[in-house]
Parts: C-alpha cells; structure tokens; sequence
C-alpha cells in the first residue's frame, strides 16, 4: 500500500474525527518560543506571511536543477534518461526534475524530506511520491545513526511495511541526530517582528486614507448663545453628516465659531524604511541569497556583487550534494526492478549566475595565458638546445635589438660629452665628444 492510499484514506478519518479549524492570521509565528521545537506549520506560515523568504527559498530550488543520470552500464542510459523524463510525479508532475523541486522546497522549508517509490503490479516504478511531513513521524534508533519512517493514524503512528521504497533526506542534522533542520531557524523571532511593523503600517494608512474629522462649536459671550448652544451643536454635527454623505460634493455651511479639523494631521507616519531594512537584511543573510537576485537595489559594488554570486553558488552546491542520494537511489531501484545490475551517477551541471560576456572574457584570458605559458616553455627549451636552433627570425630579432642597445649607448654617451664641454666648444655626435674628451685628458697630462 502506497503513500498515496495511505494518507488518502487517514486525512478522510482525520476530516471526521479530530477535525479543528485553523488559527487565524499567522498565530503560529507570534505564538513562537525558542523553548520549543519549531512546528511545521509555523514554517508554512513564514513563507506565507513574508514573500522575501518564499522568493527566496524558491530562486534557490529554482537555480540548484540541471543534471543527468548515467549508469555504469551503458546499455541503461537510454532507458535511465527515458525514466528521468517521463516518470509520474504526484498527480500532475512528470520527471525527476518536477520531483526534485518539490523535494528541495520541503528540504529546505523543515530540515527534512520523504519521498516513497511507488511500484507497479510487475515490479516497475511508477510514481514518485512526495510526503507531507505533518502525517509522518520521524523516529531516530541506535543513538541516531538510522531513521525510521512512521505514518501518523487515529489509533496510533505505524511503521511502513517497505522502507527500502523510501527517500529520506536530513539537511545539516546536528551531532547525535538524524533528522535535519530548516534553513529558516532563527527566523520566526525577527519575521514575527517584520510582521508586527507591517501590520503597524498598514493601520496608520489605513487611518490616513479614512480620514476623521474634528469638528468644535464655541458659543460666544452672548447668553441666548450659550442656552441653545446644545441645540446648535446637535444641528451642526447634523449638517456636516450630511455634508460628509453627500455624493455631490455638498456644501457645509455654519454660523459662529466652528472649526474643522483633521484628527491626527499634526502627527506624522513614522518611516519604517529603517528598521524594516534591519530586519530583510537578517532574513537574507540567513537564506544566503544575494539581495540582487531577489530584485532589492541596496548599494553594491560590481566586485561585491561578484563575491556574493561565488558564495551562493557554493551553497547552491552543497544543497546539490544533500539530495544526490536520493535521486541516486531512485534510479537505483529502478534498474533493479528492471533486472539491470549497475550503478548510478548524478552528473549536475553549471551553475550560471554571471553575464555570458563576463564570462567570455574570462575564458578568452586564460586561453591567452595558457598560450604565453606554452612560449616560455619553448623558449627555455630553445635555450638550453644551443645556439644552432634558433630560429633565423627569432635571430634576426634579437640581432635588431642588439643594434638598438648599441645605439641607444651612443646616444648617451654623446650627450653626457657635451653636457662635460666647455662653453662655446661646438660637439658633434658620440665619437666626436669622445674625442674631445680624450684630448682634454692629454692636454693635462
């Protein structure tokens, strides 16, 4: 019996049984301790609640697919890459890639994910089943090291009758345990926060658009003023409801002192753009997505930016590397039931988050390097064969440089002779100043 049928038949019991309407709002984020062990639907309503954790968590699936089984055997790979494409997943779904979003959004949502292989009456597989954790019971044994998958009923949890047709994947499991935890512990303190500022804002908004007015009769000094001034406030406050329901924009007009004002205008809405930044800049660096991927323009160099692309593709990698097991163990199990005796490798591809120019110059540099490393290890080469096998244009080369060396030498020397010779000595070129400097020296001797 499947996990389908299973849980089918337990949530019609539950619906009959033990049903209870759910809180309303998000109270399992503003009813969260840290004493205790963080619910399920707590994690549910922090990706409702907040769209920057949910955009988050699902950029993050979104860019860690991308990747082909191959089998030891390569008479498999055809059919291994037919399973990849077209198995059933859930109702609607079809191939590893549409299990594996599933499978990755749950892992990272609560720390853990089940998926059981479903076969079919010849022993093939079928479907690919993705569990909802809220009718399971993880159940850690020897201190630990083996998990065990329970299914939760009206009369009790019941272990499963197939735990090799189970997917059981524990992200970042802490020492001792076996079951993971969710990339959104040490959230629900600041969402609940964010929430409590959201929902500030949109009150004070929703008192500014619905605006409330003050209107004040003051009676004057005049006695017959102040014995109707009870009368006269009653036929004001009638006259300005009126006013105030009227569709064609109706006129309100009083006699006396009467002034209208609006409550609250002297008071400002504070600005929560400050803390509210404090609080998304927690979030994001929890969920170690950069702030650009998700469409937030906060000041960033072009390097940070860079940076921050390398360190989320190495988490990206490491999530990559919780879920192979399990998709090699699904096709694993595939080629058994198939009667195909092999192993299976999960080959991922690039993760791409740069500019394709970027990473074209890139490329174009290191084929540059790499070719001037080649030329210097010919030179050296070239050297230590001798003198004879040189190349006749390398040779002449080096010929014209040598002339140029002796050259520039003249030069120099030239000019440092007629900078030493006296005023009004006319000097020609280098030998001319050498010259005169070597008859200098003999007049002295």
């Amino acid at each position: 019996m499947g996990f389908i049928e299973r849980i089918g038949k337990q949530k019609r019991e539950l619906s009959v049984t033990s049903g209870s309407p759910s809180p309303a709002g998000f109270e399992y984020i503003r009813g969260y301790s840290p004493l205790r062990e963080a619910d399920i639907r707590l994690y549910d309503s922090m990706r409702e609640a907040i769209p920057v954790i949910d955009a988050a968590i699902s950029m993050s699936v979104r860019l860690c697919g991308g990747f082909t089984v191959k089998s030891s055997a390569p008479a498999a790979d055809a059919a291994l890459k037919k399973f990849k494409d077209t198995v059933m997943v859930g109702a609607t779904g079809a191939g590893l890639e549409a299990f594996l979003s599933t499978y990755l959004s749950g892992l990272l949502t609560y720390g853990n994910a089940v998926a059981e292989i479903i076969p079919t009456w010849d022993e093939n597989v079928c479907a690919l089943y993705n569990a909802d954790l809220k009718n399971l019971e993880i159940r850690e044994k020897n201190g630990g090291m083996t998990a065990e998958i329970w299914v939760k009923e009206p009369g009790g949890s019941k272990k499963l009758r197939y735990p090799g047709l189970i997917a059981f994947t524990a992200l970042d499991p802490p020492p001792g345990r076996c079951t993971g935890v969710s990339v959104l512990r040490g959230l629900p303190f600041v969402s609940g926060i964010l929430l409590n500022v959201f929902e500030t804002v949109g009150k004070n908004w929703e008192k500014a658009g619905n605006v409330r007015y003050a209107v004040t009769y003051k009676p004057g000094g005049d006695p017959l003023d102040k014995a109707y001034a009870k009368d006269r406030a009653r036929s004001i406050a009638e006259e300005w409801g009126r006013a105030m329901r009227s569709r064609d924009g109706g006129d309100f007009v009083a006699v006396g002192d009467v002034s209208v004002k609006v409550i609250g205008a002297e008071s400002a809405i504070p600005d929560s753009s400050v803390p509210v930044r404090q609080l998304m800049e927690q979030i994001i660096s929890k969920l170690g997505v950069p702030p650009y991927i998700l469409g937030l323009s906060w000041s960033s160099t072009e390097r940070m930016s860079g940076e921050q692309a390398d360190i989320f593709t190495s988490l990206l990698t490491s999530y990559r590397r919780a879920v192979t097991p399990a998709l090699e163990q699904i096709c694993r199990t595939y080629l058994r039931l198939a009667g195909v005796a092999g192993d299976v490798t999960v080959e991922w591809g690039d993760i791409n988050l740069k500019d394709e120019l970027c990473e074209a110059q890139a490329a174009y540099y290191r084929a540059r390097a790499a070719e001037a490393y080649a030329g210097a290890g010919e030179s050296g080469a070239e050297d230590e064969g001798g003198e004879d096998t040189k190349d006749p244009e390398r040779a002449s080369a080096e010929n014209s440089t040598e002339n140029s060396t002796e050259n520039s030498a003249g030069k120099s020397a030239g000019r440092k002779a007629r900078v030493d010779a006296p005023s009004g000595t006319k000097t020609g070129g280098g030998k001319r100043g050498r010259a005169g400097q070597e008859e200098k020296s003999y007049e002295h001797k």
